[in-house]
């Protein structure tokens, strides 16, 4: 009985500290389900300079008829530009699209919103 309730509870403690772990790692906030949007962590900052700069630059907003949200398709009608250099090595390998006065990050080969910036 000791043996069970013990096995029992190292088997949860493990899983306690693996989920710590995962929510500890990196900086700043990572949006989404577990496996939507993993490694898109993004620094306060970084999220203020993306969003400075979609508005300095005068992105033209799209209007998508969809709502989008992590874990949600863009439309194949809609154009996704390119994440511009200045945004950070983890962020440059995805496209983005400007709509409701809000930036989507999109995986390119799923078309799959993986962060929003508001």
């Amino acid at each position: 009985m000791k043996r069970t309730v013990l096995a029992g509870l190292s088997a949860l403690a493990l899983f306690a500290a693996g989920q710590a772990y995962g929510q500890g790692a990196g900086v700043g906030v990572n949006v989404g389900p577990v496996g939507v949007g993993a490694g898109v962590t993004l620094a306060p900052e970084q999220r203020t300079h993306i969003k400075q700069y979609v508005t300095r630059e005068k992105v033209a907003p799209v209007t998508v008829k969809e709502r989008l949200a992590v874990g949600t398709r863009v439309p194949a009608d809609v154009e996704l530009r390119s994440a511009p250099a200045d945004w950070g090595p983890s962020v440059t390998k995805y496209r983005y699209v400007y709509s409701n006065n809000q930036v989507y990050l999109v995986e390119p080969s799923s078309r799959e919103v993986v962060q929003v910036i508001e």
